[in-house]
C-alpha cells in the first residue's frame, strides 16, 4: 500500500509539474464554460466561437445546462477543479470496472490495485488527452458502467445511461445494445431518460433546441476534420487510408456494418453471461462507427484493460495480448506521424495503421470478442430468489454472483 501510494503521488506531481510547464489551455473547458454562460442567457448557444481554435459547441442543449455552473468560477479556477474531478473520476471509472471485472479476485488487494491503476493511467493516452482538454468522458463512462453493471432488476436501470445518451449523444448506442440483450425495461427506461433531457433543454432553451435537433446534430464538420490523426473512428481510418477529406459511402456502409455486427456480438456475449464483454463489444462499436472519435473519447481503454487483467490471470499467454493493448494505448503513435496541414492524407500504406491504432485495435478487439464468446463455457450458477424473479433470466445474468462467475469460466 505503501508503495503504491507513493507511486500515485509521484505520477500527480509530474502530471501536475507537466501542466504548469507547457501551460495546458484545456480548450474543451473554455467551450464549457462558453455554453454554460449562452444557456444562463438564453442565447447564442450555437453561435458561440472560442479559444484560438474557434470552436463552437457541439453538445445538445441539456448538457449546456449543467454546465451553467462552471461559468460562476474564474477560468484558472475551474482548470483547476475539472482536473482534480477528472483524477478522482479515473479512481471511480477504475473501482467500477474492478467490481465488474471481479479483479483483482481478493478484495483486499483492490485498494492497491486501485492506486497503482490511478497512477500508471493518467500517462494512457486517452486519458491523458482527457485531462488535458478537460473533457466529459470520464464521467460519461461512469454514468454508463455503474448504470450497465447493476442487476437488471435494479429500480431506474438505465437510467444514468439515457442521461449520458443526453449530455453526448454517442452513449443513446448502449440504448440498442439493452434491447438486443433483452432488457426491454431497461432500454425503456433509458430511452424515456433520453427524451426528458431533450424535453428539459428545450423548455429551457427552445431556440436552441430546435436548431440542435433539426440542423446542428447532423453537422458533423462542426466538431472537426475527419481525416485528422485526431479522429480514430472507423471514418477517420478510412478517409487517411483513401487520402480524401470525404470518404461518403466508403465510410457509411462498413460503419453501418461494424454497427449491426458489433452489436450483434455485444448482445450475444451478454446473453451467453458474458456482461462484462457485452459492455465493452457495445462501447468499441460505439467509438468505431461514430462520425467522429477523438482519441480522449477512448477512455473506455480503461475498464477494456482490466477486464483483459481479470482474465490474464487464469490463461497465461493473455499477459502478452495485455501488454500489446497497454502499449497501443500508449504509445501515441498518431501524434508521431502527424504534421501540420494534410500531410497525414499521403501517408504510405505502412504508417496507417500508426495513424489509427485505436479503430485497428477496436476491430481487432470484436473479432477476438467473437473467439471469446464461441470458446465460453457458462459455469452452473445455483438457483436463487433473483434468478426467479419477475424481470426473467437476464436477472441473474448481470447480479453479483453471475457477473463473478465469469472469473471462475471453464475454458474449452
Amino acid at each position: 500500500m505503501l508503495f503504491a501510494t507513493a507511486l500515485l503521488a509521484v505520477s500527480l506531481l509530474a502530471y501536475g509539474g507537466l501542466c504548469v510547464a507547457m501551460r495546458f489551455e484545456m480548450a474543451d473547458v473554455v467551450v464549457y464554460r462558453a455554453e454554460g454562460l449562452a444557456a444562463a442567457t438564453g442565447h447564442g448557444l450555437y453561435d458561440l466561437r472560442v479559444t484560438r481554435w474557434q470552436l463552437p459547441a457541439t453538445y445538445p442543449p441539456f448538457a449546456a445546462i449543467l454546465f451553467v455552473p462552471t461559468s460562476w468560477l474564474p477560468l484558472h479556477v475551474l482548470r483547476l477543479v475539472v482536473t482534480e474531478a477528472n483524477v478522482v473520476l479515473l479512481a471511480v471509472l477504475a473501482h467500477l470496472s474492478m467490481r465488474f471485472a471481479g479483479w483483482p479476485r481478493r478484495v483486499g488487494l483492490r485498494p492497491v490495485a486501485l492506486l497503482v491503476v490511478v497512477a500508471l493511467g493518467v500517462w494512457i493516452e486517452p486519458v491523458f488527452q482527457t485531462l488535458v482538454c478537460g473533457q466529459v468522458n470520464l464521467a460519461l463512462d461512469c454514468l454508463v458502467l455503474w448504470d450497465l453493471s447493476r442487476p437488471d432488476g435494479a429500480r431506474g436501470k438505465g437510467v444514468a445511461t439515457g442521461v449520458a445518451a443526453g449530455i453526448k449523444l454517442t452513449p443513446a448506442l448502449f440504448i440498442v445494445y439493452l434491447l438486443l440483450s433483452g432488457r426491454r425495461r431497461a432500454a425503456a427506461t433509458s430511452a424515456a431518460a433520453f427524451a426528458g433531457t431533450a424535453l428539459l433543454g428545450w423548455l429551457v432553451l427552445p431556440a436552441a433546441s430546435v436548431d440542435y435537433w433539426t440542423r446542428e446534430m447532423f453537422d458533423t464538420s462542426r466538431v472537426g476534420k475527419v481525416w485528422t490523426v485526431d479522429d480514430q473512428s472507423l471514418q477517420g481510418l478510412i478517409a487517411r487510408l483513401l487520402h480524401t477529406t470525404a470518404p461518403g459511402l466508403w465510410w457509411q456502409v462498413p460503419a453501418a456494418l461494424v454497427a449491426v455486427a458489433g452489436l450483434a456480438v455485444a448482445a450475444w456475449a451478454a446473453r451467453r453471461g458474458l456482461e462484462t464483454w457485452g459492455v465493452l463489444c457495445a462501447a468499441v462499436t460505439a467509438l468505431l462507427v461514430s462520425p467522429i472519435s477523438w482519441t480522449h473519447h477512448w477512455v473506455w481503454c480503461v475498464p477494456l484493460l482490466i477486464v483483459l487483467a481479470a482474465e490474464a490471470r487464469r490463461v497465461p499467454w493473455r499477459w502478452t495480448a495485455l501488454g500489446l493493448v497497454l502499449i497501443a494505448f500508449t504509445a501515441r503513435t498518431m501524434w508521431l506521424v502527424h504534421r501540420p496541414g494534410s500531410y497525414v492524407l499521403r501517408l504510405p500504406w505502412w504508417q496507417q495503421p500508426l495513424a489509427s491504432p485505436y479503430p485497428v485495435l477496436g476491430l481487432a478487439f470484436l473479432a477476438f470478442a467473437v473467439w471469446r464468446i464461441r470458446r465460453y463455457t457458462p459455469s452452473p450458477v445455483r438457483s436463487s430468489p433473483v434468478s426467479s424473479s419477475p424481470a426473467g433470466p437476464s436477472v441473474a445474468r448481470s447480479t453479483p454472483a453471475s457477473t463473478s462467475s465469469e472469473s471462475t469460466m471453464r475454458y474449452a
